[in-house]
This record gives structure tokens, C-alpha cells and sequence, in this order.
């Protein structure tokens, strides 16, 4: 009887060790929202490489409307320059407008979209967030430089080499308000590098 309760004890407490000794190791990590969308769409999409190309295209469209969102109302929130709260505001409402665009080409195709920010858009989010004053609205602005540079050229590459003709015609059509807004960045950093 000893013994038994002796091993029950050596057991109980060798359960309590290592169940303590598991939970100081896990680190909750997040699945990145845009690799899970593109591992949905890939499993649904097999063989098909134009439906692959599309979707990726669309995933992409998506992060960088939730970036422009975030950082858009992160512009209104922390600077004290009013054309780059302006600048902000037209980030936020434009991208909202192109989210919802999105959105309804993915659904009807079936293709999975990122719901929340990727990792990095979250790095490049707080790097930016730690900046104020002229250092925030500097920052901000090579940000939506180098973020509209690269969505034209995504949205650039889809209006010719989509085999989806909605898709290809979509992606055709917003690539002028891509470039208005990288313009307006452009304006804005001239101004910006004259203080």
C-alpha cells in the first residue's frame, strides 16, 4: 500500500513538473493572416495557376488595404500636420472603399482573405507609431511612398496578366487612385524635407 501510494505521489508530481516546465516553453505565436488565406486558396486551387495568381493578387490587395487603414488612421491620430491628418483620412476612406472591393471579387470566387494584419505590417505599424512630431510625419510618408510604389506595381502586373477579365478590369481601375495617392506622399515629403 505504501508503495502505491509512494508511485501515485512520484507520478503526481512528475505530472506537475513537466506540465510547469511545458507552459514556461509555449510562446503564443499567431498564424500570419496572409499565409493562412494563401494556404486556404491553395488548397482549393490545385492545379490551377491563374487561380492561384489571382488570389495571391487579391490576398495581396487585402494586406495592403488593412496596412493603409491602420497606418491611415494612425497619421490622423499622432500628427499635429493637417495635411498629413488630411492625407490620412483619404487613406483610410479610400482603402476601406478598396477593402470592400475586394472583398466581394474574393467572396465570389471563393478565395480566402486576410482578416488582420500580417507581422510585418504590425513592425512597420509600431516602428512608425514610435516616431513623433516631424520624425512620425517623415517616416509616414516615405512609408506610403514605398507602400504605393509597390501596390502599383501588384495591381500593375494584374491588369495584364490576369486571366480573370473582372479581376484584371478591377485591378486596371484603382491603379489611378494608387497613383494619386502616391503623388500626394511625393507633395507631402517635398514639403517635409523643406523643415
Amino acid at each position: 500500500m505504501k508503495k502505491i501510494l509512494l508511485i501515485s505521489k512520484l507520478v503526481l508530481g512528475t505530472g506537475i513538473i513537466l506540465l510547469s516546465l511545458n507552459s514556461c516553453k509555449k510562446e503564443i505565436k499567431q498564424e500570419d493572416p496572409k499565409e493562412v488565406a494563401e494556404d486556404q486558396n491553395e488548397a482549393k486551387f490545385d492545379d490551377s495557376n491563374s487561380k492561384e495568381n489571382d488570389s495571391e493578387f487579391l490576398v495581396n490587395a487585402a494586406e495592403i488595404n488593412l496596412e493603409e487603414i491602420a497606418i491611415g488612421q494612425l497619421a490622423q491620430q499622432k500628427s499635429t500636420n493637417p495635411e498629413i491628418k488630411k492625407f490620412g483620412k483619404m487613406l483610410v476612406d479610400d482603402h476601406t472603399k478598396l477593402a470592400g472591393e475586394v472583398k466581394t471579387v474574393a467572396e465570389s470566387r471563393n478565395f480566402s482573405l486576410p482578416t488582420s494584419i500580417t507581422e510585418d505590417g504590425k513592425e512597420q505599424y509600431n516602428k512608425l507609431n514610435e516616431k513623433s512630431g516631424l520624425d512620425f510625419d517623415k517616416k509616414f510618408v516615405d512609408m506610403m511612398i514605398d507602400g504605393h510604389d509597390k501596390a502599383i506595381d501588384k495591381f500593375t502586373k494584374a491588369s495584364k496578366k490576369s486571366n480573370d477579365e473582372e479581376i484584371k478590369t478591377w485591378a486596371s481601375n484603382n491603379i489611378a487612385s494608387l497613383t494619386a495617392h502616391l503623388q500626394h506622399a511625393k507633395l507631402l515629403k517635398q514639403d517635409l524635407d523643406k523643415k
